[in-house]
């Protein structure tokens, strides 16, 4: 009775509310439509096993092979477009983009680059969605945010160690100059002008000034840290940056961390497909060796070899568990059909180089064919019936042997064999010489 009224209060009797179930049901399947708004809307009268039948269009442009390769031509002409990038062949580009670790972190902070990289993420979120179906993919990513957010706060992730210090004040690895090779300022000055200003300007000193004031000034941090240098080193702040300071301080951070996880993902994704992308870069290098004709071959050979496969996984699809040949409808003989030719045996030869012929047919009528021939007269036997259904090299040989004794091949016949030698030094057979002896020419 208690649970009648509790169910007619909206709860069941396990205590759960069934309004609150309703709506957590709804909201899950509301996510769900969310995430995969493409999918097919499915009628209640429906044909379920019609639907599952259907199989899904998954689209790939031609660079990318059918899933082969990859296509990131149009990142390409961002990044070589770009002054975070450079001008680089593709093939190299192949390489260097999974690695953005290594451009400069003030190069980072431009709406382009931030451009760059969501796009770069988006197609290869595509590509793997579309390669992988199977995979877990958001789930990968939320493990990629979880552990980034940890690293993130300790200074840990690659190329944003020390994201949280004023000013962003921290030299790259193309501005430093490492003055432990140097002894006076005199040598700094072998560097170059532009070296020593990008190396100051690094450093947030002043930039300006003779060569030889640069150089001294640059020389002066080899033994005084930067926070005890005299302030009159060090270059002024911009207006601008004293009256938007404080924006810039609060934007930055977020903006460095939103571009750092991207950079994350990425990575992420880049070892994922880590065997795709080697195989794209090794499709382009040898693309660049051949030409439009050696193209259009492999192009069709691809084809070929793809329509192969096609006809395979068709062939494969009929229930075959007793591994019967396929008749000329391409659908596997009757049982019956088999046991009647006798095809369940196997036959090996070693004559024909151990090949194997199933079925009593195919065995003897492979004593006739071009291999069966060829091995016999490899062997120096002839091919008559006396060696029908003999298949070892041994037993060929003997029979051969025997045959031969048999018919006085290897039988002494002085009549031919015995030699004889007149007066003159001529050498005659027996026969021979009886012949002419008795004629009496000798």
């Amino acid at each position: 009775m208690d649970d009648e009224i509790a169910a007619l209060g909206g709860v069941t009797g396990t205590g759960i509310s069934v309004y609150s179930a309703f709506y957590d049901r709804l909201k899950e399947i509301r996510e769900y439509h969310r995430k995969y708004p493409s999918g097919p809307l499915v009628d209640a009268s429906a044909d379920y096993e019609a639907l599952l039948k259907v199989e899904p269009v998954i689209s790939f442009s031609g660079e990318e092979g059918v899933g082969r390769y990859l296509d990131l031509h149009d990142m390409y002409n961002h990044y070589i477009n770009s002054k975070f990038g450079g001008m680089v062949e593709y093939s190299v580009y192949l390489d260097v983009f999974s690695h953005p670790e290594k451009i400069p972190r003030k190069l980072k902070f431009p709406r382009q680059y931030m451009k760059y990289m969501e796009a770069l993420l988006e197609y290869l979120v595509n590509f793997f969605k579309r390669t992988e179906p199977l995979q877990d993919l958001d789930k990968m990513l939320s493990k990629v945010e979880i552990d980034f957010e940890e690293r993130f706060a300790d200074g840990k992730v690659v190329g944003w160690e020390n994201h949280g210090q004023e000013n962003e004040l921290v030299p790259s690895e193309h501005t430093v100059i490492d003055l432990g090779y140097y002894t006076t300022a005199e040598e700094l000055i072998d560097v170059g002008p532009e070296k020593l200003k990008e190396a100051l300007g690094a450093l947030g000193l002043k930039v300006g000034g003779t060569l030889q004031q640069r150089a001294e000034r640059l020389f002066l941090t080899k033994h005084t840290p930067l926070e005890k240098l005299d302030k009159k080193h060090f270059a002024k702040p911009a207006l601008k940056g004293k009256q938007n300071g404080d924006a810039k301080a609060t934007q930055e951070p977020d903006s460095a961390k939103q571009i750092a996880l991207t950079e994350a993902k990425v990575k992420k994704l880049c070892n994922l497909l880590d065997e795709t992308i080697e195989r794209t870069r090794q499709n382009v290098v040898k693309k660049h060796a051949l030409t439009y004709a050696e193209m259009e071959e492999e192009r069709k050979g691809e084809e070929e070899r793809a329509a192969e496969i096609e006809s395979d996984e068709e062939e494969s699809g009929f229930y075959n568990p007793l591994d019967l040949p396929m008749g000329v409808d391409g659908k596997p003989i009757p049982y019956w059909l088999y046991k009647l030719h006798g095809l369940g045996q196997k036959f090996e030869c070693e004559i024909c180089g151990n090949s194997i012929y199933k079925g009593r047919r195919a065995f003897e009528r492979h004593f006739k064919e071009f291999k069966h021939q060829d091995g016999m007269r490899r062997l120096g036997i002839p091919n008559t019936n006396n060696f029908n259904e003999i298949t070892s090299i041994k037993e060929a040989e003997e029979l051969w042997k025997r045959i031969q004794e048999r018919e006085g091949v290897n039988k002494w016949r002085p009549e031919i064999e015995e030699e004889y030698e007149d007066g003159e030094g001529n050498v005659y057979n027996k026969k021979t010489y009886s012949d002419l002896k008795r004629q009496g020419l000798i």
